[in-house]
């Protein structure tokens, strides 16, 4: 089977409490993502400071040596708070990601009114790592006739 990445971080920040507050503090927050065969997909959520913004996500499989990036694309309707809106993101990682030994690495930023604000997960940036998916495991062989019935001669 296909490599897994497995979050080193809550993959659903948006659950925990206090979040809408986190928001309002830091002004960007990832708010959840999900390993999918495309890729990487995931959700932000940004104070809505005026109506024009961009959000997108920095990436990196080879420790910042070299990094892309993607723009995350709003997401309508907005929450009900009606203090954030959603963005949602898909880093494409292809083959590149198939490798068990993959560590993925992202940042993301939001720029709004002239300034610039980023959610790095505390300094630490978001990261996910490649793990083998574990085959299940074969039991004890199966008699072929195990489900017959019994003859007595």
């Amino acid at each position: 089977p296909p490599p897994l990445l497995e979050p080193l971080f809550p993959p659903q920040p948006g659950a925990s409490p206090g979040f809408t507050e986190r928001v309002r503090q830091h002004k960007v927050r990832l708010e959840w993502v999900r390993a999918e065969p495309a890729g990487l997909r995931g959700a932000v959520r940004v104070l809505n400071l005026a109506y024009e913004k961009a959000v997108s996500v920095r990436y990196t499989l080879n420790r910042w040596a070299s990094c892309a990036e993607v723009s995350a694309a709003y997401q309508p309707p907005g929450p009900a708070d009606g203090l954030t809106d959603r963005f949602a993101f898909l880093l494409p990682l292809g083959a590149a990601a198939a490798a068990a030994e993959t560590m993925l690495e992202f940042a993301v930023r939001y720029r709004v009114a002239g300034a610039e604000y980023w959610d790095n997960n505390e300094g630490a940036n978001y990261r996910l790592r490649g793990r083998q998916r574990i085959p299940p495991a074969a039991g004890p062989p199966q008699d072929p006739d195990s489900t017959a019935w019994i003859h007595f001669i």
